[in-house]
């Protein structure tokens, strides 16, 4: 049985893959990685960990060979990894620019008991739930704060100095 040793460039540590013959092509070995791994939705570039050499696919590798593997995301996939998931410009109480306008604004849904009724657009839902949801934990003057606080940071969210003042109000009381 032969071998290669490779490692992910993240990585320190090498690992072995066995295989028959006296060497195997770099698309093999990118094929067994990617099987042993279990990734998906990427492509494996191949370097000799001695050399920098980069293989083709259709390379020859020889056995006892230490080679260095760099992931690199699908082309044409969109990235997964995103932080905020809402970036408009408006207000919280301002309707959706690109909704109907027969649409509720986020004002009447905040005051709507039934969400998955009501006649708004998903964003505007999702909104409000976590609006609502996080109603429970803060005081009326917390609240209103949390309500009116969209002119500064991330939409829908309390600047860093409201947040301190939060939680110093509610330690007092």
């Amino acid at each position: 049985m032969s071998c290669v040793h490779y490692r992910f460039q993240s990585r320190l540590a090498y690992d072995s893959l066995r295989f028959e013959g006296l060497n195997i092509t770099a698309g093999e070995l990118k094929r067994q990685i990617m099987r042993s791994k279990r990734l998906k939705f990427c492509q494996l570039k191949i370097s000799n960990a001695q050399t920098d050499e980069e293989y083709t696919d259709d390379a020859l590798i020889p056995k006892n060979t230490s080679v260095i593997i760099r992931r690199i995301p699908a082309a044409g996939l969109k990235s997964s990894n995103r932080r905020f998931v809402g970036h408009q410009a408006g207000r919280w109480g301002e309707p959706s620019p690109r909704g109907d306008p027969s649409l509720l604004s986020l004002e009447q849904l905040l005051k709507t008991e039934n969400l998955a009724e009501a006649k708004a657009s998903e964003e505007d839902k999702l909104k409000a739930v976590m609006y609502q949801s996080s109603l429970c934990y803060y005081s009326s003057r917390a609240a209103a704060l949390l309500r009116t606080s969209a002119s500064g940071g991330a939409q829908g969210f309390p600047a860093a100095s409201c947040w301190r003042w939060m939680t110093q109000t509610e330690r007092e009381s």
